[in-house]
């Protein structure tokens, strides 16, 4: 059977439920770009520290990590419809708490909110296509679902920063609520509560494990940076961590009810799909955090000037969405992703040659550049993760491709901001710039490196992408 033969159009029946499981993606991706880029403002208005202040990304993307296990079991027990209606119910309504905080307090707490509804969005509404389009039909699900949600970060950053700059930062926030509210009204025509016949207990064990694994490594990097608190503490929260998840690597073997049974990983392309996710995101996923950071706190660019230099970025991704199918089909997942690791990697590297003088249409095709080889790396990696799966493995597999997702979102942005802090200690409040450049190089050289793990996928994989 040819490559091209495998893959086919999206047919007009799941055209509503893919918009559906894209305004999911649109809210995250649009609260995500926006207080990326009202973060100094939100520093000032709290009177925080610019460079301390990526606690408000890790409080989000780690409540997620952490209750993403909960979504397949939820989702099997009760209905990939239900739980995806609640999770933009608690989302919106998290969201409007966010928007009226005073406070960096009450914003974290409502943060932690947010993120157990976002902990649902996504992973339930990928489990949804999984489960109802045809698998010959779900790489062209998936890159019309990113398409769609794409317009989030597209708009985000240039809204963002006109909020920020002649409005108020609080209402970043409340911008996800009339979002929220058309989401809840279509979700009951468009997604048919797919749910299994058989559920197994849940396991809460394995959980109170991950959400302490993931929670231990997240702050202990993030606590590296905290002048309030020794070394030691932040090594013991790392140590934690990892004994957590040696622990539930064994859990995971011998209990018959564990979330994520150790039978996932003897499927090879999975797990090298798993371990290239957990990588490769950390840079990718830590850019969109450190760029407008440093364009603002650096370069001291204002915020509605910073939103529209993000841009280019956002353009960038959807320039590659069309050639995303063709590529994989003329390439293999293999060769895509060993060439475009080392380009992601070799391209956040060399963000360290930014000044602040950098010509505008430098800077423009740079950003550019990045957004269509990460959009590219990460439909690649996400679609071969999922792709051989049996069916009675899905709701797990994607669940826990999902978990690690978040994870090195969290470790990734926890990474770049203790990183810059550490060298800004290091060299001093004036040499700023630099610390940013040297985080930069160390992110990039993380990517670099995780060609060698694409490298052990299968030639086989790519005799049928399906």
């Amino acid at each position: 059977m040819s490559q091209v033969a495998t893959h086919q159009a999206l047919q007009p029946e799941f055209r509503l439920l893919v918009f559906v499981v894209s305004i999911g993606f649109f809210m995250q991706g649009l609260d995500t770009t926006i207080i990326n880029t009202a973060i100094p403002a939100i520093a000032i208005s709290l009177n925080e520290a610019a460079l301390d202040l990526h606690s408000v990304v890790v409080a989000y993307v780690l409540s997620v990590a952490a209750c993403i296990p909960l979504s397949g079991w939820l989702a099997d027990r009760f209905g990939v419809r239900n739980i995806f209606f609640a999770a933009i119910v608690i989302f919106t309504l998290a969201s409007l708490g966010c928007g009226l905080s005073t406070s960096l307090n009450q914003l974290l707490f409502f943060r932690v909110i947010q993120g157990i509804g976002g902990a649902f969005l996504l992973p339930v509404g990928r489990l949804a296509m999984l489960k109802i389009i045809p698998r010959s039909q779900f790489l062209s699900a998936m890159s019309l679902m990113s398409l769609a949600g794409l317009m989030g970060p597209m708009i985000g950053p240039t809204l963002g920063g006109w909020l920020v700059t002649y409005m108020s930062w609080h209402w970043i926030f409340l911008i996800n609520i009339p979002i929220g509210i058309l989401g809840a009204l279509v979700i009951f025509k468009a997604m048919p509560n797919a749910k299994e016949t058989s559920v197994k207990a849940f396991d809460l064990w394995g959980l109170i494990l991950l959400a302490t694994a993931m929670i231990g490594l997240s702050l202990g990097i993030e606590n590296f940076a905290n002048k309030h608190n020794a070394a030691w503490f932040s090594w013991t929260l790392i140590a934690g961590g990892l004994i957590a998840s040696i622990i539930y690597a064994f859990h995971a073997h011998l209990h018959q009810n564990a979330l994520f049974r150790s039978k996932l990983f003897e499927n090879k392309i999975f797990t090298v799909g798993i371990l290239g996710n957990f990588f490769a995101r950390f840079g990718a996923n830590a850019i969109p955090f450190l760029l407008p950071l440093m364009l603002q706190v650096a370069f001291g660019f204002d915020p509605f000037v910073t939103g529209l230099l993000m841009i280019p970025t956002v353009v960038g991704s959807l320039a590659s969405k069309p050639v995303v199918r063709w590529i994989i089909q003329r390439y293999g997942y293999r060769n895509v992703l060993l060439v475009n690791s080392l380009l992601v990697g070799a391209c956040i590297a060399s963000f360290a040659l930014h000044q602040v003088d950098t010509p505008l249409w430098i800077r423009v095709a740079h950003f550019f550049f990045f957004g269509m080889i990460n959009s590219l790396q990460f439909v690649s990696m996400n679609t071969l993760t999922l792709k051989d799966l049996p069916q009675q493995d899905a709701s797990s597999g994607n669940s826990f491709l999902s978990m690690i997702m978040m994870l090195s979102m969290s470790l990734g942005v926890a990474l770049a901001g203790t990183l810059v802090n550490v060298f800004t200690t290091h060299l001093g409040l004036d040499q700023t710039l630099k610390a940013f450049h040297l985080t930069l190089l160390c992110l990039g050289s993380i990517n670099i490196i995780t060609a060698l793990i694409f490298w052990q996928i299968p030639k086989q994989a790519d005799d049928d992408t399906a």
